[in-house]
């Protein structure tokens, strides 16, 4: 499958995803956060994308390219790859189009994430890992069905770069922003969208140890593919980022930190002690990352963090607890 060019993604493409969308999705809350503004020293604000149905920024992008088919392609029936989120949101989207979906996920995905999806109405197929899945959901479309892959398609970057549209009018002071990575389509997105409206904001990207696809592939000059993702942080666990992503990050993106495992699930719990909300650890690491980034930010700052999942149940956290010794 040959990845589109970086070009494909305009402010034009993501604003008009936004009109096609916004029957669908929320328009999440930004809002001021006393106590990482103490912890930090600057102002934070964060992003409630984890309030969408499904509980990730993930039906953006989902609706986006659904609502871009064609008849024909609809009829075909949908296939999707998905560690969790994007799977749980085109079975989400395809419910409320009227789609038939099946969803490729990996036999390391949440039981939750796997009940979710079937729970839209998908079908879901469980593989042994990443890119075993993959490997089907492209065998899949040549079978026939339409792929909706998670990251590397215009039409799914676009919808997720509505959220960027958001953040700027909701926070036209920002200065910085901190994103997650899983296969880079939402920090894509978000970073084109925010530095076409306000060319000096700086976007910070933050992947966990063992599924750091764009670290590997900015540092080779590449596309890298992972032998194997070894975070708990499964939801950002792709194999592989695409060219059209790492295109993005490197014209938009200022830097990509990468953060321990112990490190993301501790802020997990900083979040849900100090500002009473449980989100995921692929959301968590964001934390990390603005810890790392404090002493780097001028005193005036807006840093505006997206709290982009929270796809996690009590037992996944007390399992993420007891993994990293916590």
């Amino acid at each position: 499958m040959h990845s589109p060019s970086a070009g494909a993604v305009t402010l034009a493409r993501i604003e008009a995803a936004a009109t096609r969308i916004a029957p669908y999705v929320l328009r999440t809350p930004l809002l001021p956060s006393r106590a990482l503004s103490e912890l930090l020293g600057v102002r934070v604000s964060l992003k409630y994308e984890f309030l969408q149905e499904t509980a990730s920024f993930k039906p953006r992008g989902a609706f986006n390219k659904l609502l871009s088919l064609t008849p024909a392609q609809r009829e075909r029936g949908l296939v999707a790859v998905s560690g969790g989120n994007h799977g749980k949101a085109v079975a989400f989207a395809a419910s409320r189009l009227g789609l038939r979906a099946r969803i490729v996920m990996f036999q390391s995905t949440a039981p939750s994430a796997v009940a979710a999806a079937r729970a839209y109405g998908a079908e879901v197929e469980l593989l042994p890992t990443p890119a075993e899945g993959f490997a089907r959901a492209e065998a899949l479309e040549r079978e026939g069905l339409t792929y909706v892959h998670p990251f590397d398609d215009p039409e799914v970057v676009a919808g997720q770069g509505t959220l960027g549209l958001e953040l700027i009018a909701d926070a036209p002071d920002v200065t910085d922003i901190i994103a997650s990575i899983g296969g880079g389509g939402m920090i894509g997105g978000v970073a084109l969208a925010a530095r076409a409206l306000r060319p000096e904001v700086r976007v910070w990207g933050v992947e966990t140890e063992g599924a750091d696809a764009m670290s590997q592939a900015l540092a080779a000059g590449k596309v890298v593919p992972l032998p194997a993702i070894t975070s708990l942080a499964a939801t950002l666990g792709a194999p592989a980022v695409c060219a059209l992503t790492m295109e993005l990050v490197q014209r938009h993106v200022e830097e990509v930190l990468v953060v321990p495992d112990h490190g993301a699930v501790a802020d997990l719990l900083w979040i849900l002690d100090h500002c009473h909300l449980l989100v995921e650890p692929a959301a968590a690491c964001t934390l990390s990352a603005a810890r790392r980034l404090a002493g780097r930010l001028d005193p005036a700052a807006h840093l505006v963090i997206i709290l982009c999942g929270a796809s996690i149940s009590l037992a996944e956290l007390a399992g993420f607890r007891e993994r990293v010794g916590l």
